[in-house]
C-alpha cells in the first residue's frame, strides 16, 4: 500500500516543492524577471494579447426567478426536477464558455434558499413558504463551483410582492408583521425606501446571505424605487414628512435613502468577505445631456430622476466593485444608441476603480421593432465594438432561456467565433492581495482519455490559498515566452481547488503521440494569478 504524503511532509522534503520545480522557473522566459514577477501580475507588462480573444473578460448569464421565468421553468416542480434544470442551465453556460452566473435568489422579499428572515418563494414551489425540500442557492452554488463558475447572488431591495394585497403574503412576511413598511404602487407592493428600518433589514438580509453562502458576489439589477406608472406618483408622503426634513426636496431624499443602501452595503459586504464582489446592473442611462452636461447625448428615461438610483455617483464615490449597465439598445438607435452609452460609460468608469460590465439582451434578437435586431450581425458587433474600450470588462446576458434557442445563430457564433477561448475572471481593481504561490506540476500522462495532469494543491499555511487552476498547453517543447502566456489560445482551461494534496484535470482535446508542453497557474477569489509552474512535457 503506497502512503500517500501529507502537504506538510512533502514540503518538507528535499523532492518536494523545491525539486518539483527546479530548473522550471527560468523555462518560462529568457530572463529572472518572469520567474520573479509581481504577485498578481506575473508576465511583463508589454505583453499586449488578442484584443478579438482577450485572456481576462467577464463572460456572465442572467438566471431569473421571478415569475419564473429561467429557473425553475414552472412553480411546483420536484426538487430534482429543479436541480436537474439548473444543472442543465450551469452547463450550458459552460459550453459556451462563460464563467459567472447571476442568479436570482431573492425576487420580491422572500426567499430561494434558507433564510431566517424571509419566506420560501412561491416560485419555487406554487406556495410562498413551503420549504422546496433542499436548498436551491446551497446547491446552486456547489454546481457552479464544481464548473469553476462564479455564483453571484442577484437580489431585489425593495420589490415585495407582483401583486397589491399584503393579506396573500405569509402572515409571517415582514411586510405583514410590519404594515408600516409596506407600500403599494402600481398594483404592485414595495418596502418603502424612506423608512430607515427597512435600510436596516434589507442590510442584515443581504450580508446573512454573504456570511452563510459561499457565494462570489452581491448583485442587483435596476429596480430600486418603481418605474414612474403615467402621472402616480410613489405614495411615500407620510415617510418624507417623517425623514426627509433635512432634505432640500423630496427628489433628493430619495436618491440619498438608495445611496445609503448601496453605500452601507459596501462596508458592510468587505467587512464580511473582503473578496466578495458587491455590483449593480442599472438602466442604461443616468441622465441625459439635455438634462445635465456630464450626461449621455441619449433622450430616453434617466435613472437619476425616474428611480432615484445615482449612478454615476456611485461610481465616483467609489461604493461598486462593478457596474453593468443594462444597454438594451441597438447601435444607432435615436432614442438611447448602444454606440454613444458604451462610449459614456467607459468614460464614467475611468480612472475610478469601478469594473465596467456591460449588460446585453438577447430578447431582442430576431424581433422586428425596431428592424436592427433582425440583422444576425447586431449583437455581435456590440462586443466587437467592446473591444475599442480597454474599460468594457465583459458582459452579462439577459435572457438565457432565449440564448439557448440560439436566435440567428448568436450562440453559435458566440461559441464558434467571439468565445472561441477560454477567459479568466478579470481581476477586481479594489481587491489587493498577493497572488498564489507558485504551484509544481508534478505528472502529465497520455491516457486513453487524454493527458492526465496532476498538481501540488498549495493553501494556508503557505501563503494565498488557491481557489481554482489554469492549465495552459504550448505546441513542442519549452521553453515559451512569457508573453504567451496572456494569449487566450494557449488557455486550455481552469479546474476548481479541492481540499486534497494534489489536484488534477484531464486534456481531452489532445492529439496523441503529439508532443506538447503544459503549464499551471494558481489563482485566489480575486483572481491574482501565480507565475507559471514547472513544464511537462509529453509525446515526442
Amino acid at each position: 500500500m503506497t502512503r500517500v504524503p501529507s502537504r506538510r511532509s512533502f514540503l518538507a522534503t528535499s523532492g518536494g516543492l523545491t525539486a518539483a520545480l527546479a530548473g522550471g522557473a527560468m523555462l518560462i522566459g529568457s530572463s529572472p524577471a518572469a520567474a520573479a514577477a509581481p504577485a498578481g501580475n506575473p508576465y511583463p507588462a508589454p505583453c499586449a494579447g488578442d484584443p478579438a480573444h482577450p485572456k481576462r473578460q467577464l463572460r456572465g448569464a442572467w438566471i431569473a426567478s421571478v415569475s419564473n421565468i429561467n429557473w425553475p421553468s414552472a412553480p411546483g416542480l420536484t426538487a430534482e426536477q429543479q436541480q436537474t434544470e439548473l444543472t442543465g442551465l450551469l452547463d450550458a453556460v459552460v459550453r459556451m464558455r462563460m464563467n459567472a452566473v447571476y442568479l436570482q435568489i431573492r425576487p420580491a422579499a422572500d426567499a430561494l434558499y434558507a433564510s431566517p428572515y424571509e419566506p420560501w418563494s412561491q416560485y419555487l414551489t406554487g406556495t410562498q413558504g413551503q420549504d422546496p425540500g433542499y436548498d436551491p442557492l446551497a446547491f446552486a452554488v456547489a454546481e457552479a463551483h464544481k464548473r469553476n463558475l462564479e455564483l453571484h447572488a442577484w437580489m431585489n431591495p425593495y420589490r415585495v410582492s407582483t401583486q397589491p394585497d399584503p393579506s396573500r403574503l405569509v402572515p409571517t412576511h415582514p411586510a405583514r408583521v410590519h404594515p408600516d413598511w409596506c407600500v403599494e404602487y402600481s398594483g404592485e407592493l414595495y418596502y418603502n425606501p424612506g423608512v430607515p428600518a427597512v435600510l436596516d433589514f434589507d442590510v442584515q438580509v443581504i450580508t446573512d446571505v454573504a456570511t452563510r453562502y459561499d457565494i462570489d458576489g452581491i448583485h442587483f439589477d435596476d429596480y430600486f424605487y418603481p418605474y414612474p406608472v403615467g402621472t402616480a406618483d410613489f405614495p411615500d408622503d407620510a415617510a418624507y414628512a417623517a425623514y426627509g426634513a433635512d432634505f432640500p426636496d423630496k427628489a433628493s431624499w430619495r436618491r440619498a435613502n438608495v445611496d445609503k443602501l448601496v453605500s452601507t452595503l459596501q462596508r458592510e459586504l468587505r467587512a464580511v468577505k473582503p473578496w466578495i464582489k458587491w455590483g449593480i446592473s442599472p438602466f442604461g442611462i443616468w441622465r441625459n445631456q439635455a438634462t445635465d452636461p456630464l450626461g449621455s447625448a441619449t433622450n430616453g428615461l434617466q435613472s437619476y430622476d425616474a428611480l432615484s438610483a445615482d449612478t454615476r455617483g456611485w461610481i465616483q464615490k467609489g461604493w461598486l466593485d462593478y457596474v453593468a449597465p443594462q444597454l438594451y439598445w441597438n447601435i444607432g438607435f435615436p432614442v438611447a444608441a448602444y454606440d454613444v452609452l458604451v462610449d459614456w460609460w467607459s468614460k464614467a468608469v475611468d480612472g475610478t476603480g469601478t469594473q465596467l460590465l456591460i449588460g446585453q439582451t438577447v430578447s431582442k434578437i430576431g424581433t422586428p421593432t425596431p428592424p436592427a435586431w433582425l440583422d444576425p450581425n447586431e449583437m455581435p458587433n456590440h462586443l466587437i465594438l467592446n473591444r475599442r474600450y480597454p474599460e468594457v470588462a465583459g458582459d452579462i446576458f439577459f435572457n438565457i432561456t432565449k440564448l439557448l434557442t440560439d436566435p440567428l445563430g448568436f450562440q453559435t457564433r458566440l461559441i464558434d467565433d467571439l468565445y472561441e477561448y477560454p477567459a479568466l475572471v478579470p481581476e477586481m481593481f479594489r481587491h489587493s492581495g498577493p497572488a498564489p504561490e507558485r504551484t509544481a506540476l508534478t505528472e502529465a500522462q497520455p491516457t486513453s482519455t487524454g493527458t492526465r495532469l496532476r498538481w501540488l494543491h498549495l493553501g494556508r499555511p503557505h501563503g494565498v490559498e488557491a481557489a481554482y487552476y489554469a492549465v495552459y498547453r504550448f505546441d513542442g517543447r519549452p521553453p515559451q515566452p512569457a508573453c504567451d502566456f496572456t494569449d487566450a489560445k494557449n488557455l486550455l482551461g481552469t479546474a476548481r481547488a479541492v481540499p486534497d494534496l494534489f489536484n488534477g484535470w484531464t486534456d481531452t482535446s489532445a492529439t496523441s503521440g503529439k508532443q506538447y508542453t503544459y503549464y499551471v497557474t494558481a489563482l485566489d477569489r480575486s483572481h491574482h494569478e501565480s507565475a507559471p509552474s514547472n513544464p511537462q512535457v509529453v509525446g515526442r
